[in-house]
């Protein structure tokens, strides 16, 4: 399970999660159960995520794993400069953005990304570990990493921690 940062100190998913359970209250920026089985993000509207990944099966793998948050709608591109050119037309709440990606490098297009659409949070998603790469992605303005390894884990808790303002980085 990844770490989410609020403020000064840092916070356990799980541990905010069996508080909320336990107490039957939801933590600022928690999401909730629906009946459907699907969560639900406390934002109100859809959130539109770009899932930029060349991996066809792991693109599949992710899409598949946000159809489990209700209002998101989920745009794909399979390289650096169509996430760069869907970014600056659709503008994105979110991206998940690979780091080893045809005809522009993941580093690169975010930091164009971030020079155009400033507003879109990036969520950096890599087979690479964490301690190599956190850093780099941290000072690009990412708000999270997730190691590939701890996507089935950590991904969800991601997105909606970096949806409600919050850092996230895989403790893998």
């Amino acid at each position: 399970m990844g770490i989410v940062a609020e403020g000064k100190g840092e916070v356990s998913i799980l541990d905010a999660m069996t508080t909320a359970a336990l107490t039957n209250e939801l933590p600022d920026g928690a999401t909730k159960h629906v009946p459907n089985g699907r969560r639900c993000l406390s934002r109100a509207g859809a959130i539109r995520v770009l899932v930029v990944e060349d991996f066809e099966p792991f693109r599949r793998f992710v899409t598949a794993t946000l159809a489990g948050l209700r209002d998101l709608q989920v745009i794909e591109a399979t390289d650096g400069l169509a996430a760069v050119e869907k970014a600056v037309e659709l503008q994105p709440d979110l991206i998940l953005l690979d780091i080893g990606l045809p005809s522009l490098n993941g580093f690169e297009a975010a930091r164009q990304i971030r020079k155009l659409v400033p507003e879109s949070k990036i969520i950096f998603v890599s087979q690479l570990p964490p301690d190599e790469m956190v850093q780099e992605a941290l000072s690009i303005g990412a708000w999270g990493y997730v190691a590939k390894i701890s996507a089935g884990t950590d991904l969800l808790a991601a997105v909606e921690a970096v949806i409600s303002g919050k850092r996230f980085v895989s403790s893998t």
